[in-house]
Order: structure tokens, then C-alpha cells, then sequence
């Protein structure tokens, strides 16, 4: 469809959402498929000045209600829920309105709300204000590494859903810079490639070994941009050769937005184990291994969580709970991660939530969740349980107990059931040793 058809679309759903009594400072829950339909809603619910609270896919029963229950006034919905929503298809069913698209938005409210995975296996909430998240679709305020790289977005695929604030904020910026968005429309990711000649796309780099491995014709792409979790620079340089210089690779997280860009004369350079140079508006500081950063278009908190933002927001600094440090070059380097989580599929995945549900269960006594890497999903979580009793537990009960308590990503690829934990020097259980 065209601009002006987007533009009708935005207008007959702020319509709508207006007189379901939205407006500046609610709440709209978004549950919704990748369709053009959807971003218009996005877009309306923003000319509103809405709180937009967008739910993942692959989130349990749980996980909807834990996001949706207290934090919104209303839910628009494209599939039946199991409570009220508006159906996105009648809200458009209405007669364009015409006019301008209305700008209630107030900079200083809250404009989105992240979601990550909790640690307590519930999502939290990173609250963006609309000054935030305004930044990002002004050409003149880019970072030039930004500009220099939507240069290459003529036509862009966004193939992940809208509630990735990574391919809401492309898609924006890839219309903003007029170029065209692509949605694969139940195409695999390298045939959507070939198929419609895209130039510019996004994904994880599990996913990426997928495309590299495809026989599809990649010839039109001018920038693949990697996130969700870093790249080995084994995959960074074999992409750069099967591609040429065009792999850029983004460090950022929901609560600090992006932090850093790995560009492809970085990885040509031979810099594939940083992940590049922070963004010239992002100050980063390492404080005791960890780094620190402080942005314009980092989140004011977890919504409706004062005490968990305390703990992450100090003096005004972002504590990431990634540890690494700076070279002398001005590149950032990770070297792990101050809390135990493990990336699967791009998802932010908790061992001690895994854990916690496993030892749950009336045949578990003790629970142990490690990661590994894994060339499908970037990494994979492994269990390792010790028996109550004699009776050791059915470990596809296990996995099926997690699934319905977490998410699908949260699944252990393996459960093992073991007597007893290996111990490290210090007498605490060596989880990696268990991967042995």
C-alpha cells in the first residue's frame, strides 16, 4: 500500500481509538500479527499520545495477563483473547474521518513500554517517554554511522513482530527516509530476500545462519544489521565474505535503547570481537567491570516498578549488567554477563526462572539451567535435574511445565537427570561443568 493509504488507515483507527475513550496518558495493550494493519495501530495509538504496551509473541497465558491486566485501559486484538479486546478489523471498519492525523502526544509522557523476559520469569516493562522515541525518526538528530546506514534502506524487510522496538523503530525510519517497508507475508526470510529484491534487513544472528546456508539469491542486500545477542566474530567475518562489507552489528538493550554499532569496515578491520564504538550520544562509563551508560533515548524506569529501578538506574546512570570495557581504540568489548541469562532466538532468557519452575515440581530437588551455543536458536538452554526420590521425574513433563509457566524460547533443549551437582572450588555448583 502507499503512504496515503497508511495515512487512512492511521485516521479511521485514532478515530476509533478515540472513541473507545483513548487518549493522552492511557494504556493500550497491542496483541497483534505482523500486518500492515498493525503498525497503522501502532502509529494511531501514538498520534493519540497513548502508553503502548505491545505483547510478544510466544508469551504463555501468564505472561499476557502479568503485561496486560494492570497496565493497560484497553487491548486491540487481531485473534480472540480470553478477555475483552477491541478486534482490530471492526475498529477499521469505519469511515476514514479525513482530515489531519491528530498530534496529542505530550513529550514528557510515556510513549511505549518494552518488554524483557523478568528474572522472575514475568516481563518488565522499560517505560520510553515520546521526547525519547521521537529522536529516532529525526533524520537531523542521527548519529552519522545511522544515516550512513539507512542510506542502504530502499527497501527494507522487517520480518519480526512490531513489539521488537528494534523493527518498529526501522520500519519508521526506513518510511521517514522514503524508502519502502517489506513484510514478508508468510515467506520464509531468504526467499523474502530474493523475492522482493530487498536492500536492507534485520535479525538475529542465529537467524543469519539460516540466510547464509539458504541457495536463495542474496545479491540485492546492501546492509544486514544483526541484534538481539552478539555475534561470534567467527559469523561476523564468514558473512562478511559471503556477503561482502555490509554486516553492521547493533548493541543495545529495551531499558538503554541501542548503545553501540559494529560497522562493516569494523569487521573488515578486524574489530569482529567488539561490538563497536557507543553511539555518539550515548556516554558509557565501566564501573567496576560493568558498563554504565546515560542517554537521551534510555528508558525513565520499569513501569509501575519503583524498587527494580532503583536498582538499575543510579544517579542518573544505567547500570546494563553486561560487564566489559573500552580499548584504547574507543571500541567497546562484553565479556559476560552480570546476571545468568542466556539468549534463545534473540530472547532474553532467565536460568534462575527456569530453575525456579523446575524445582517446582514434586520429583525435582534441585534444578540446574545452563546455555550453550547452538547454531539454530544462538544459544540453548540445557537442564539438569536431581531427583526427589527414586522415581526419577519425565523430563517432557518438565519442558511442558516450563512452556506453560514462561515461554516457548524458555524451553530446555535437553533435560538431564542427574544424582548430584559437580561443585567449583569455591563449594558452589559448577554449572558449567555440567555441559562437560
Amino acid at each position: 500500500g502507499s503512504r496515503s493509504d497508511l495515512l487512512a488507515m492511521v485516521r479511521r483507527l485514532a478515530a476509533a481509538l478515540r472513541d473507545a475513550g483513548l487518549g493522552p496518558g492511557k494504556g493500550v495493550g497491542l496483541v497483534l500479527s505482523l500486518s500492515v494493519k498493525a503498525y497503522a495501530t501502532h502509529l494511531a495509538a501514538h498520534a493519540l499520545g497513548c502508553r503502548v504496551a505491545a505483547a510478544r509473541p510466544g508469551w504463555s497465558p501468564g505472561q499476557l495477563s502479568h503485561a496486560l491486566d494492570r497496565q493497560v485501559d484497553a487491548v486491540v486484538a487481531d485473534t480472540p483473547l480470553d478477555r475483552p479486546a477491541l478486534p482490530l478489523d471492526e475498529l477499521l471498519d469505519r469511515p476514514d474521518p479525513g482530515g489531519l492525523v491528530p498530534e496529542l502526544a505530550r513529550p514528557d509522557d510515556i510513549a511505549r513500554l518494552t518488554y524483557t523476559s523478568g528474572s522472575t520469569g514475568q516481563p518488565k516493562a522499560c517505560a520510553h517517554t515520546y521526547r525519547a522515541i521521537s529522536l529516532a525518526y529525526q533524520p537531523d538528530r542521527w548519529a552519522p554511522v545511522l544515516a550512513r546506514l539507512l542510506t542502504r534502506f530502499e527497501r527494507c524487510l522487517i520480518q519480526e513482530s512490531l513489539a521488537s522496538p528494534v523493527m518498529f523503530t526501522y520500519l519508521g525510519r526506513c518510511l521517514v527516509t522514503g524508502g519502502t517497508a517489506v513484510l514478508p507475508d508468510g515467506l520464509g526470510l531468504p526467499e523474502a530476500i530474493e523475492g522482493y529484491r530487498v536492500s536492507a534487513t534485520l535479525m538475529p544472528p542465529a537467524r543469519l545462519h539460516q540466510v547464509l546456508r539458504s541457495r536463495a539469491n542474496l545479491s540485492s542486500l546492501r546492509a544486514v544489521v544483526l541484534g538481539g545477542s552478539p555475534a561470534s566474530p567467527g559469523l561476523l567475518r564468514a558473512a562478511t565474505e559471503q556477503l561482502g562489507p555490509i554486516v553492521w552489528q547493533g548493541y543495545g538493550q529495551g531499558e538503554a535503547g541501542v548503545i553501540a554499532m559494529l560497522t562493516p569496515e569494523d569487521i573488515v578491520a578486524g574489530h569482529d570481537d567488539s561490538v563497536g564504538r557507543p553511539l555518539p550520544a550515548v556516554e558509557v562509563a565501566v564501573r567496576a567491570g560493568e558498563i554504565c551508560v546515560r542517554s537521551p533515548h534510555m528508558m525513565v524506569g520499569y513501569w509501575n516498578d519503583p524498587a527494580q529501578t532503583r536498582e538499575v538506574i543510579r544517579d542518573g546512570w544505567l547500570h546494563t549488567r553486561d560487564l566489559g570495557y573500552l580499548d584504547s581504540a574507543g571500541l567497546l568489548h562484553l565479556t559476560g554477563r552480570a546476571r545468568d541469562v542466556i539468549m534463545v532466538n534473540a530472547e532474553v532468557c532467565y536460568a534462575g526462572a527456569i530453575e525456579q519452575v523446575l524445582a517446582g515440581h514434586a520429583r525435582v530437588a534441585q534444578a540446574y539451567v545452563v546455555g550453550a551455543p547452538d547454531p539454530e536458536t544462538g544459544e540453548a538452554i540445557h537442564a539438569f535435574v536431581v531427583p526427589a526420590s527414586d522415581r526419577a521425574p519425565d523430563p517432557e513433563a518438565l519442558r511442558a511445565l516450563v512452556q506453560e509457566r514462561l515461554s516457548a524460547n524458555s524451553v530446555p533443549k535437553t533435560v538431564e537427570v542427574i544424582r548430584e551437582v559437580p561443585l567449583n572450588a569455591s563449594g558452589k555448583p559448577d554449572k558449567k561443568a555440567l555441559l562437560g
